[in-house]
């Protein structure tokens, strides 16, 4: 009988919604016992996440506020990403048992593995970058899309997909964005890039490879591509009322506050 693990679709949410619900998840992937969790979701307006050590003053805070784009800190790593038409994902599992009990870059390689298996489905070749970065390579931008570390997805050298993951003794966090397409201009203010540069020499969107994509099908092909690369089956499910309490506390009392988003 195949394993089973717990799919959970939450549409469009708030910025400190979808961070705290993440969180609230987790912490019961790894307290409770509840099955690992794939879940896959959306924001409802355009929104901007940091890094869990990054600091926000790499990026324009007065230019967001004053367009009223709402900035959080995630629970996660790695730097900052201006979330809008794309789909995001998290996912929660034990590290204390397989088949995530051997680190963090093998936990992001069969995660990564997943995902490029679905994007051949849809006639896009990706492959993981092998290759570890380090030093002046990872810290030399603010904006997630404009490097890439070891397993992230890539495309002509071009990243399509950015993802960080926090790790525990008993279990891990990753979370990832996966843009249909995205606003560069805008990007230029909010992460302040000068001279003659373009972002298309470093990301790239699913739909600039695949223009007639249907956003449903191809969420459906996520998921069946995570049952093919782990063999188990998704449950669809929703949230527990004890991740639905912890998230609306989590949410109350660190995302929605300026000590957490903006106080490295």
């Amino acid at each position: 009988m195949r394993k089973e693990w717990r799919l959970i679709e939450s549409g469009r949410c708030g910025a400190a919604q979808n961070m705290a619900l993440d969180e609230a998840i987790a912490t019961s992937v790894r307290t409770n016992g509840a099955l690992p969790t794939l879940r896959l979701y959306g924001w409802n307006r355009q929104a901007l996440s940091i890094g869990c050590f990054q600091e926000s003053s790499d990026i324009d805070t007065a230019y967001c506020a004053a367009h009223d784009i709402p900035v959080v800190r995630r629970p996660t790593g790695g730097r900052a990403i201006l979330h809008g038409a794309e789909l995001t994902y998290s996912f929660s599992a034990r590290t204390d048992q397989e088949p995530f009990s051997r680190g963090l870059l093998d936990s992001y390689k069969k995660i990564s593995r997943a995902f490029n298996l679905a994007f051949r489905k849809v006639g896009i070749h990706a492959e993981p970058k092998e290759r570890r970065e380090k030093g002046s390579v990872l810290a030399g931008s603010p904006l997630c899309f404009q490097s890439s570390s070891f397993a992230e997805v890539l495309i002509d050298e071009r990243k399509i997909v950015g993802s960080a993951q926090k790790r525990w003794a008993d279990g891990l966090l990753q979370q990832g964005s996966i843009p249909y397409s995205y606003d560069e201009a805008e990007m230029f203010r909010i992460f302040r890039i000068k001279g003659p540069t373009s972002l298309r020499n470093c990301m790239a969107g699913v739909k600039e490879m695949v223009p007639d994509l249907d956003e449903t099908e191809f969420t459906g092909i996520i998921v069946a591509s995570f049952e093919e690369a782990f063999g188990i089956s998704f449950v669809p499910s929703l949230p527990s009322q004890e991740e639905l309490s912890l998230a609306r506390e989590l949410q109350e009392h660190k995302y929605l506050h300026a000590r957490w988003n903006y106080q490295r």
